[in-house]
């Protein structure tokens, strides 16, 4: 696996869920139906794009140390490997944006700006 495949895993899986924070916020008003797809119960359209954003200029300084090295080469099967990074960085790609996304909209509507 390069050292590019598993950051790329990651910020794919990363925008997935990202989607499913900005997109029912930004049409919520237009399209009252797309409520039912705010899962994460994000408290404003403003909180909930600006959140997604600041996770986003945080995680991607923290993604360039791995992708500069790369991972640890071990000798396993291609669908081993497949399953094991897909699972870590896939899935790790998917929880950790709604967890973040969550904290940072619960930090921006204590403060009172949304």
């Amino acid at each position: 696996m390069s050292c590019f495949e598993v950051p790329a895993t990651f910020s794919i899986a990363n925008d997935v869920a990202k989607y499913f924070a900005i997109i029912p916020a930004m049409f919520m008003l237009a399209i009252p139906q797309l409520a039912t797809l705010n899962i994460m119960g994000l408290a404003t359209p403003g909180s909930a794009i600006l959140s997604a954003l600041i996770f986003n200029a945080i995680i991607i300084p923290l993604l360039i140390p791995i992708a500069i090295k790369g991972v640890k080469y071990r000798p396993m099967g291609a669908d081993s490997i497949l399953r094991r990074n897909l699972l870590v960085y896939g899935l790790g790609g998917v929880i950790a944006p709604f967890a973040g996304i969550k904290l940072i909209d619960l930090a921006l509507s204590m403060t009172g700006l949304f």
